[in-house]
């Protein structure tokens, strides 16, 4: 196993597009959702989170990056299959589409065809298939996912990925802890390359694509450990804090780095009046960001978030990086919540 890794190419950063999380709830609060996903959501923040589900529930989210530019779409439905086990399914895809190929614009005689112009697209799909029950141990649940990647480029590139999550939750009263352990098994992504399309760009850019690179990718495991606890303000008035440590294995910009080990820590919390009505705001994604000048400052990124919950639909919008505080840009996000147990 060993040489195999040698043999391969880790990379710090493969799959990125799994990590920007899901469901407008959780941006709202910073993504702080390990210990406290406990509906159709928890398919992505920590599958043990679905043992929580009294019903069948399904979630939808758009989201829109750079300026609209990308797309970011997401869906899944989860159901019990008992009183200890359930299970649910989910789909990603992030994506540009209708990207101008400009590589052929000038033809064999030096002269400028916009003829020759045409569009691709390059899309990334996780899919991932969820299962989830209760342990003997009273507040214990553990959830595992097995996830398949598929990433396009245009006609120019393919792959295909396969990988494993696993979670852990644990409540005592008002008190909740949760772990995920994403892509324990490391996630290899396998890429096929048509060589006739990439010798149409081989000389478009001095220097660049004259060869075919690597095609397989590892991406490295990763550990998220949550905590959260509840409170009753009054009658009307709930609220849930929670607090995640995001670590990977690896040096990166987080603001708590060494050459082994990152951590960024992440805050939200989630206040509700009369079970329908949410207001949410968290901080998260700290990192050391270096200026122009070669000084380094701290960035954060504050998000805010409201939803509203009305006879088993829940509709949730965040705006993400309040203030420009961070190097990622602000995006509106959008999600929808359906919970069948209120038109049965």
């Amino acid at each position: 196993m060993s040489a195999l890794i040698s043999a391969q190419s880790s990379r710090k950063y493969s799959n990125e597009f799994l990590n920007i999380g899901v469901d407008a709830r959780a941006f709202g609060m910073s993504n702080a959702m390990t210990a406290i996903s406990k509906d159709v959501n928890s398919v992505y923040w920590n599958p043990a989170g679905l043992t929580q589900l009294e019903d069948n529930q399904m979630s939808l989210m758009h989201a829109n990056y750079f300026a609209n530019i990308a797309t970011y779409n997401y869906a899944a439905f989860a159901k019990p299959i008992d009183d200890i086990s359930s299970f649910g399914i989910s789909v990603i895809r992030f994506g540009v589409d209708d990207i101008l190929n400009t590589t052929q614009l000038i033809d064999e005689q030096g002269n400028i065809d916009y003829n020759r112009i045409s569009l691709f697209s390059t899309a990334d799909y996780a899919f991932t298939f969820s299962y989830a029950r209760k342990m003997r141990l009273q507040g214990f649940s553990y959830g595992v996912n097995a996830k398949i990647i598929r990433r396009v480029i245009g006609d120019f590139a393919s792959a295909w990925g396969f990988g494993f999550d696993a979670g852990i939750q644990f409540k005592s009263n008002s008190w909740e802890f949760g772990i995920m352990a994403r892509d324990i098994t490391t996630t290899y992504n396998t890429w096929t390359f048509d060589e006739e399309q990439l010798e149409t760009i081989r000389a478009a850019v001095e220097g660049q694509n004259q060869s075919i690179p690597e095609d397989t990718e590892i991406t490295l495991p990763k550990l998220e450990l949550g905590l959260a606890k509840s409170f009753e303000i009054s009658r009307d008035f709930s609220m849930s804090t929670a607090l995640n440590l995001n670590t990977r294995f690896a040096q990166t910009n987080d603001i708590i780095s060494t050459s082994n080990i990152s951590i960024t820590p992440a805050f939200g919390f989630d206040l509700g009046y009369i079970n329908m009505i949410y207001l949410r705001g968290g901080v998260g994604n700290f990192q050391t960001i270096t200026q122009l000048d070669g000084s380094d400052n701290i960035g954060f990124q504050p998000n805010i978030g409201v939803g509203f919950v009305y006879k088993g639909i829940q509709i949730d919008y965040a705006l993400t990086d309040i203030g420009d505080q961070s190097a990622s840009l602000y995006s509106n996000v959008f999600s929808l919540k359906i919970d069948w147990q209120f038109f049965r």
